[in-house]
C-alpha cells in the first residue's frame, strides 16, 4: 500500500491535520478502533480560547501555574495567540458553541482566573470531533481506515518511510508513506482505572522508543480528581470540571466541604485522596445541587443521564467520585511544528509533548493544544514536502505475527521507561 501522508489516529489532532493538508496529496488516516472512538469524543468541559487581548498574560500565567512552571513558555504563547483563529475555523466547520443571543458563552474551570472556556452542553469533544470527522469524510484525497493498528514504523537511511499495520481482518501489511503523523492519543489503556478508551495504549511511544526517537516527560501523567465511582471494570465516567466551575461542591462523609473545588487538578486530587484516607473510604461525594435543576439539565444533560443510569439523580443527591488516570502531559518530543527527531515523522495531540502543559494540564487546554499544533504540523509538512521515489525496502513481518505478545512487550517497554524516568 502506498500513500503520500499517513496519519495514525482519528481524534481532533489527526482530523485537523488532514483538513489542513493540500488536496493534491493522498492521505491515509487510520484508527485503531472505530473512527469515532477517540478520547477527543469524550471531552466534556470545553475548549479554552483567549476571550480578549487583555487576558493573554492571565491565561499564560494560569497555564504556567497549573503546570508548575515546567511548561515551554513559547509553546504556551503560541497556543494562546492561535486560539481565536482555531475557534473561528471550528465555527466555520459547523461547531455549535453555547451562546446568549449572538454572543459566545464562557464558563470557568479549576485553575482559571476567569471564564474563558467555550462549550457545547457537556459533550464539547463530541460536537467538535464529529463535525471535523464529517468534513474529513468529504475530502476526496483522504482514505479512512478504521480498526487498523500501527505496529511499527518503517525506517530507512535515517528517515521514516511508513509503517507496519494490522488491518481489521488481522492481516499484516506495510504502507509506504512520504510522511507519517502520529496522532494516537494517550496511554489510559495501560491503567486499571482511567477515563480513556481501553484501546489507547501508547502505541506511538513504544514504536518511538524502539527507533530511538526521544520522549519527553513520560512520567507526567494527570489524574482527574472527579470520576464517577463504580465497582464495575472498564473505563471510568468523567464528571466534568465544568460542574465545579459552575458551583458544584465536594463533600466528606459527614457532608462538610473539605477543599477548594477550583484548585488545579493535581492539588485537588491530593486533597481528595487525603480525605479518603482520613475517612477510610473509597470515594468522596460531589454535590451538583448548588447549580439548581434547570442549569444541570441544560448545561450537563449527559452527565445527568449517565448518573441516572447508575442510580444517582444529581438534581436530588450527591454522587460518589474518585480520582482516575485521565491525561498524558508527556509524549513524543516535538518542536512547535510537531517535528520529531526522525525526519519525515511528526507527532501531534496527546501523543506529542510540546511542553504546553508542563507537569499538570490546565483544564480545557487539551483540545486547543491538539488543534493548534496539528494545524502547525500540517502547514510545516506542506511547506517542506519532498517526494522520495525510492521503493520501500522489503519488511520482515514475522516479528509482528503474535498480536498479544507484541502488545504485552509494548506495555512493558512504556511502563519501564516511565519508571526509569521517575527514579533517575
Amino acid at each position: 500500500m502506498e500513500t503520500d501522508i499517513l496519519i495514525v489516529g482519528s481524534g481532533v489532532a489527526g482530523l485537523f491535520c488532514a483538513l489542513h493538508l493540500p488536496r493534491q496529496y493522498r492521505v491515509l488516516l487510520l484508527s485503531k478502533d472505530a473512527l469515532d472512538r477517540s478520547d477527543s469524543y469524550l471531552a466534556q468541559g470545553g475548549i479554552c480560547v483567549l476571550p480578549e487581548a487583555a487576558d493573554e498574560d492571565a491565561f499564560f500565567e494560569d497555564t504556567m501555574r497549573a503546570g508548575h512552571y515546567e511548561n515551554n513558555p513559547d509553546a504556551v504563547r503560541t497556543m494562546i495567540r492561535s486560539s481565536r483563529g482555531v475557534i473561528d475555523e471550528l465555527i466555520a466547520a459547523g461547531v455549535s458553541f453555547a451562546r446568549r443571543g449572538e454572543e459566545l458563552l464562557f464558563t470557568r474551570e479549576g485553575g482559571h482566573s476567569r471564564p474563558r472556556i467555550l462549550f457545547h452542553e457537556d459533550i464539547t469533544g463530541r460536537e467538535i470531533t464529529s463535525k471535523l470527522l464529517a468534513r474529513v469524510r468529504a475530502l476526496p484525497n483522504v482514505t479512512l481506515l478504521p480498526h487498523t493498528t500501527m505496529l511499527d514504523l518503517i525506517e530507512e537511511d535515517g528517515r521514516c518511510r511508513g509503517a507496519v499495520l494490522r488491518d481489521a481482518s488481522g492481516a499484516l501489511l506495510t504502507v509506504s508513506a512520504q510522511y507519517t503523523v502520529l496522532a494516537c492519543g494517550g496511554i489510559g489503556g495501560l491503567f486499571r482505572h482511567s477515563t480513556n478508551y481501553r484501546h489507547l495504549t501508547g502505541d506511538a511511544l513504544a514504536v518511538c522508543l524502539r527507533h530511538g526517537v526521544p520522549l519527553e516527560h513520560p512520567d507526567y501523567i494527570q489524574i482527574h480528581p472527579t470520576t464517577l465511582y463504580s465497582e464495575k471494570p472498564g473505563r471510568r465516567f468523567l464528571i466534568s470540571e465544568s460542574v465545579r466551575g459552575e458551583g458544584a461542591v465536594l463533600l466528606g462523609r459527614n457532608g462538610e466541604r473539605f477543599a477548594d473545588e477550583l484548585l488545579p487538578r493535581d492539588r485537588l486530587t491530593a486533597a481528595i485522596r487525603a480525605q479518603m484516607e482520613k475517612e477510610g473510604s473509597q470515594f468522596v461525594r460531589l454535590s451538583l445541587l448548588p447549580l439548581g435543576r434547570e442549569k444541570i439539565l441544560s448545561h450537563f444533560p449527559h452527565i445527568y443521564s449517565r448518573c441516572l443510569e447508575e442510580g444517582y439523580d444529581v438534581t436530588r443527591e450527591p454522587i460518589p467520585v474518585v480520582p482516575a488516570q485521565h491525561y498524558f502531559m508527556g509524549g513524543v518530543k516535538v518542536d512547535l511544528d510537531g517535528c520529531t527527531s526522525l525526519p519525515r515523522l511528526y507527532a501531534v495531540g496527546e501523543t506529542s509533548c510540546t511542553g504546553v502543559h508542563g507537569a499538570n494540564r490546565l483544564a480545557s487546554n487539551s483540545l486547543l493544544e491538539s488543534l493548534v499544533f496539528a494545524r502547525r504540523a500540517a502547514l510545516h509538512l506542506s511547506e517542506h514536502y519532498r517526494a522520495d521515489t525510492a521503493p520501500l525496502p522489503p519488511v520482515d513481518l514475522s516479528p509482528y505475527a503474535d498480536a498479544r505478545a507484541l502488545a504485552e512487550t509494548n506495555k512493558k517497554l512504556i511502563l519501564t521507561e516511565i519508571e526509569r524516568v521517575q527514579t533517575r
